[in-house]
């Protein structure tokens, strides 16, 4: 949430508590008859169903939704990306809780699947498994070796026309320098120097987890919703598969110089974020300066 305060001036996807308490029915009845439209509906089916039967429930239930509006359409307009920081310093807490992002590609960005291999290459990482030693991440395993962080977490949160490619982590207040640095390392080396085997490795883990969130009714019902209304259609996995198999290390290369390369991040803290480097300082380290 602290980072779409930032980056997008206040255009995030919760909303402050202010305005959460303040919800009153009016603004739900408001909000059900401007956004709840026959075009941004979809009804799917997943499992042993009858289209026939399906057809027939979602006439008799959603016949009366039009795309009739009582005003003005609503209009979106394009969100912008600012590379900034927001902190929040409390001492108080035992851990700082630190995330630092780019802006990312838009669902139906040609660039969205390269993205979420390389978030994948990031992959996560916690005190909890087993030796860092035996992680194939190089974040990974330098967080565990180096004692770096509690934890950390990739992400490749989509929207339509933006996003946001980052990673949160959890660490002891005086290794929040060193985890910052071993971070940019590895964007920069993304841009740079990944290898064939590394991406080849990364494909693979995405492809069997984009499968094994297909596996229940719900989850397939859900993903034909999603992608419906971002993509117009339902993309099958043999397609999607083929797609993140088509991935060189090259496209990695080039896509998170695009997006990573010289960038100003977006950088939220929150704890005992003392030791947390200037923005001036973590945005130098978006790039190298090498011969």
């Amino acid at each position: 949430m602290l980072l779409h305060i930032r980056v997008h001036h206040g255009q995030h996807n919760l909303g402050p508590t202010a305005n959460i308490r303040s919800i009153n029915s009016s603004d739900l009845r408001s909000y059900l008859d401007n956004h709840y439209k026959a075009s941004r509906i979809v009804v799917a089916g997943a499992g042993g169903v009858n289209h026939e039967d399906l057809v027939k429930l979602a006439e008799s239930n959603l016949s009366q939704v039009n795309n009739n509006y009582p005003g003005e359409i609503p209009k979106l307009s394009p969100c912008r990306y600012t590379g900034s920081e927001i902190r929040v310093r409390d001492d108080s807490l035992p851990l700082a809780h630190i995330a630092i992002a780019v802006e990312g590609a838009g669902w139906t960005d040609p660039d969205t699947l390269t993205l979420m291999v390389a978030s994948t290459l990031l992959g996560a990482w916690d005190r909890s498994q087993a030796s860092a030693k035996q992680n194939a991440t190089v974040l990974a395993r330098a967080s565990g070796e180096g004692d770096l962080c509690h934890s950390y977490q990739s992400f490749n949160t989509c929207y339509k026309d933006t996003g946001l490619w980052g990673i949160y982590f959890v660490s002891d207040p005086l290794k929040i320098d060193d985890m910052i640095f071993n971070i940019q390392g590895e964007f920069m080396r993304l841009c740079t120097s990944v290898t064939e085997a590394e991406v080849e490795r990364a494909k693979a883990l995405l492809t069997a987890n984009t499968l094994l969130q297909l596996d229940t009714t719900t989850a397939v019902c859900e993903d034909i919703g999603r992608q419906l209304l971002c993509y117009g259609r339902r993309i099958p996995p043999h397609e999607l598969t083929h797609r993140i198999n088509s991935i060189t290390a090259q496209n990695v290369r080039d896509v998170c110089y695009k997006y990573l390369y010289d960038r100003c991040p977006a950088v939220a803290a929150v704890g005992p974020i003392e030791n947390l480097p200037d923005y001036v300082r973590i945005r130098s380290g978006m790039y190298w300066l090498r011969v």
